[in-house]
């Protein structure tokens, strides 16, 4: 038993070192790091290898075409006019507009890509309106990595469906438990941002810009110009692609029947496989009528970062999977005891803890939830308990690494968004806690409701 022990200890290592190497190379690297770390247990340790995790990936694959098409028709650039207007209209309220905006749009879209555009027009109603754009740049750059966890077409909610779905857990009602409990989370962290540090006229760092130059006038809004009629249709086709694969989601009995199992009962298709269908119909749709050229797709932004998104997601998950296949009973045997006998609480505590020291370490939800996630069910821990406690995935944002903090900041002409000075302290921390604690409690609650 020891020996098996130093075993699990020294394949545990493989896992973390392939973590840390991927997250020194970040994006692709963390997938082809993943994939290394496979190659050492099934060469180095003789382990067989985990179930790789395909239908998370292909999701992630037709998700990101269907969304690369629809930019290249300038889908993405009429939804962020129509953010641009929202937000224009009732400047006041810019920090509970901001993180709406983000979070609605990455939800539609699946990807946290589409907060980059918003980025001028937050930053400059904010200026015009001499509001700290710290307040609402920091909550906004949440909130559209918080939209992730609510899209019915992200990595991580493919990820988190096709993990749990054999537990009871299909999208309907994970949507139902993660948008309550993220809209809460959010427009509290959002009521802390209101005062959030000085304003622009009392920040010496802003006032010492002013006096040397070093602040431009807000740039001129890119997304004003006049666009053309395929953005609306694209956009309308690709959301209403969105609305079919929730319905799906949320009512089952109206999926196709497919056979029946061993005991007769009708066997319906899966949201996975509709997921994966839908957006390869709405790229053809939106081939078809906005006349699209095929050699456009894969120049827009949205493609390569998606294809990354998938490499990472494959490598890190199919390494997971294969760490707890292999050491599946010393993980029941040495972990189990948290969740029997009254100790449940506990054990809840210790994912959440996982979920949120791998997510700061990967600054990826979808890998941390196939890495945690496995492990949680071996364990024993209730669905509904992982559902309540996924908001945890928000550790990304711990560590000022994620690639959207880093334009938020960049792009904050006045230096009020900061990364801070001793790595902990920067913009977006408070904002994150706040709505991680307030969603987990929330999460929980609607969950031991909704999926107990």
């Amino acid at each position: 038993m020891n020996d098996n022990i130093w075993l699990l200890i020294a394949e545990l290592l493989v896992v973390v070192l392939a973590i840390y190497m991927g997250t020194r190379t970040s994006g692709i690297g963390l997938g082809v790091w993943g994939l290394v770390g496979v190659a050492v247990l099934v060469f180095g340790f003789s382990v067989e290898p985990g179930d790789a995790p395909v239908d998370a990936v292909f999701i992630v694959i037709t998700v990101i075409t269907a969304a690369s098409v629809m930019q290249a028709a300038g889908g993405i650039d009429w939804m962020v006019s129509v953010a641009s207007k929202v937000i224009r209209s009732r400047p006041k309220s810019i920090v509970f507009l901001a993180p709406a905006m983000s979070f609605l749009f990455t939800v539609g879209a699946g990807t946290g890509n589409i907060y980059y555009p918003l980025l001028p027009v937050i930053y400059d109603v904010a200026y015009q309106q001499k509001i700290r754009p710290e307040r609402p740049l920091a909550i906004a750059a949440v909130a559209s990595q918080v939209g992730i966890l609510c899209s019915p077409v992200s990595a991580a909610t493919a990820s988190m469906v096709v993990l749990l779905s054999p537990s009871g857990v299909d999208l309907g009602k994970l949507l139902l438990i993660m948008w309550p409990a993220s809209i809460i989370g959010l427009f509290v962290a959002a009521l802390f941002m209101l005062r959030r540090h000085k304003d622009l006229d009392e920040d010496p760092e802003y006032q010492h810009r002013l006096e040397e130059g070093l602040i431009k006038p807000p740039q001129e809004d890119v997304h004003a110009k006049k666009l053309p009629k395929s953005s609306v249709i694209s956009a309308a086709i690709f959301l209403a692609g969105v609305a079919f694969i929730v319905v799906m989601g949320l009512f089952e009995q109206i999926r196709p029947v497919v056979g029946t199992d061993d005991d007769g009962n009708p066997v319906r298709v899966s949201v996975v496989m509709i997921i994966q269908v839908t957006m390869g119909v709405i790229a053809a749709l939106i081939f078809i009528i906005c006349k699209v050229k095929a050699k456009d797709v894969p120049a827009q932004s949205t493609f390569p970062a998606g294809i990354v998104g998938a490499i990472a997601l494959f490598g890190i998950a199919w390494l997971a999977n294969t760490f707890v296949a292999e050491n599946n009973t010393l993980i029941v045997g040495g972990l189990g005891h948290f969740v029997e006998g009254g100790t449940a609480f506990v054990g809840a505590l210790l994912f959440a803890l996982a979920m949120f020291l791998v997510a700061t370490l990967t600054t990826s939800q979808s890998s941390a939830t196939n890495a945690i996630v496995p492990i949680g069910l071996t364990i024993g821990l209730p669905a509904s308990l992982m559902v309540g406690l996924w908001p945890s995935a928000m550790g990304i944002y711990t560590l000022p690494a994620n690639g959207s903090q880093v334009a938020t900041v960049a792009f904050d002409q006045t230096g009020s968004t900061r990364m801070g000075k001793f790595v902990l302290d920067h913009s977006f921390q408070l904002p994150n806690l706040i709505y991680m604690g307030v969603a987990m409690v929330v999460g929980v609650l609607l969950s031991l409701v909704i999926v107990a």
